[in-house]
């Protein structure tokens, strides 16, 4: 049954979102930890932000440059969600966008999706998320979902624009160019530009 066939008009109880959403995150624990993906970065810190993007903490701690992807990840499935289930209620939008970042979390730190990271330049030593880093980034994602419930679609578009061209200029990637990269074959010569680009990068 579609989406949008679904009626919704019966709420459940605010517990019961937490209560899955609180669920999801579990299995995105025991999942990652059965991939064998540490808990905490192997330095054994635990740091809020992580400016450099070629450090070792990157993709480890509670926040670095790629968290304003997973905030963008967060407009984006507001967007998809309320176009393609209008007449689901905003919280089961919100568990279904949850359930979609936990699945995209667990298949980025497959193998296959780390090997294909570790041929981009900004991601040369990348061996997967730790599951603080991972779990904080779901949390961004759900901060971005609810921001953009809350703003007029403008404003959402204007912001989102406005972090790719932020993290663009200070780092030379973003979620687009990191969507390229990840899709696109590499031996296509609009990415080995990219690659290029990014290689210049200052360390």
């Amino acid at each position: 049954m579609a989406l949008n066939a679904i009626d919704t008009r019966t709420r459940l109880p605010a517990i019961w979102y937490f209560g899955i959403g609180v669920a999801l995150l579990a299995t995105q624990i025991a999942v990652l930890h059965a991939f064998g993906q540490p808990f905490i970065a192997a330095s054994g810190r635990i740091l809020l932000w992580v400016n450099d993007p070629f450090s070792a903490d990157t993709s480890q701690q509670l926040a670095d440059w790629y968290s304003f992807s997973h905030i963008i990840h967060g407009f984006i499935f507001y967007g998809l969600l309320k176009l393609a289930a209008p007449r689901l209620s905003v919280g089961a939008r919100f568990l279904v966008a949850m359930g979609i970042e936990v699945a995209w979390e667990l298949t980025e730190n497959t193998p296959m999706v780390i090997r294909h990271y570790r041929e981009q330049a900004l991601a040369a030593g990348y061996s997967g998320d730790s599951i603080l880093n991972s779990v904080s980034d779901t949390l961004m994602m759900s901060a971005g979902f609810l921001l953009a419930s809350r703003l007029r679609w403008q404003w959402t578009v204007t912001l989102a624009v406005g972090l790719e061209i932020f993290t663009a200029l200070a780092i030379r990637d973003n979620l687009t160019l990191n969507t390229i990269n990840l899709l696109a074959p590499a031996d296509w010569p609009p990415v080995q530009s990219i690659h290029k680009w990014q290689a210049g990068a200052k360390r």
